[in-house]
């Protein structure tokens, strides 16, 4: 994660994080022990921010393994050291820094990493100087969204705005919104093999609470001074303080069903030879 990535450090921005972990976590869990992030492996986790990955590799490794968390951003560590310790982990800690640009003093068995490399101005440099870090034999794992996937049927206004406001600013600010499906040719510029791929995306009807809606909601406020920024759109367009409500009432009314973004994991093993 670069210290000036798009959605900023804010307290609110943190907390936001914490709550799209609750909901995304299952699928990188999913991801991960497809690609056998198993019990006393040794981690490395890339971009930890507040910790949500580093805990759920915490639990895939069991207390005989062990993850250790980097980041460049000293708020979101101090945060993940925090809630590392009010859940008694003994076998997570974390580092200031960018792994891809750091010498360890030994080589990890997995580096793993969600909405990372989307951030960065070069997806490969940064997946190349990681995997330098990993043990011939061990597994390069990473989980990014392709926001292609968003949209709505029958058509849902506000819900597909939405969408198109997140894509747009994020390839604004410099960042890929298509990082999933630029996975195997990431892998391959980082002279990594053909990564295996999984993809899982978040589908739902009409009702009168939608996660997959809450979601882009709380991410497009998250953005909202960027995109003013980048003239993507205005606070008045966006109505923050009624888009939640006016998106789920769209979906209710249209017996409609909203697809989220797509998320994608790819996997790798470094070359033993």
């Amino acid at each position: 994660m670069s210290a000036d990535y798009v959605l900023g450090h804010s307290e609110g921005e943190l907390r936001r994080l914490a709550d799209q972990a609750r909901i995304i976590d299952p699928i990188t869990r999913r991801i991960f022990e497809q690609a056998r992030i198993r019990r006393g492996l040794r981690v490395l986790d890339v971009g930890s921010g507040v910790g949500d990955v580093a805990f759920l590799t915490a639990e895939l490794v069991g207390p005989e393994g062990e993850v250790v968390g980097y980041d460049r951003v000293p708020k979101a560590l101090e945060v993940a050291r925090k809630r590392a310790g009010e859940r008694g982990l003994k076998n997570v800690s974390f580092r200031d820094g960018d792994p891809a640009e750091t010498e360890v003093r030994s080589r990890f068995d997995a580096a793993v990493g969600r909405y990372v490399l989307m951030f960065q101005p070069d997806a490969a440099a940064m997946l190349r100087g990681v995997a330098r870090h990993v043990r011939p034999g061990g597994v390069v794992v990473f989980h990014e969204p392709d926001w292609s996937g968003a949209r709505s049927h029958p058509e849902a206004p506000a819900f597909d705005a939405a969408c198109r406001w997140i894509a747009e600013v994020v390839e604004r600010s410099g960042a890929s919104s298509r990082m999933g499906m630029s996975l195997h040719a990431t892998f391959l510029a980082a002279g990594l093999p053909a990564p295996t791929m999984h993809l899982e995306g978040q589908i739902e009807g009409a009702v009168a609470s939608l996660e997959a809606v809450r979601l882009t909601s709380d991410l497009v406020i998250s953005l909202l001074p960027e995109m003013e920024r980048l003239g993507v759109t205005t606070a008045a367009e966006v109505d923050p303080d009624t888009l939640e409500e006016r998106m789920i009432r769209e979906i209710v009314a249209r017996r409609g069903v909203v697809t989220g973004r797509s998320e994608i994991g790819a996997w790798a093993r470094i070359d033993s030879r």
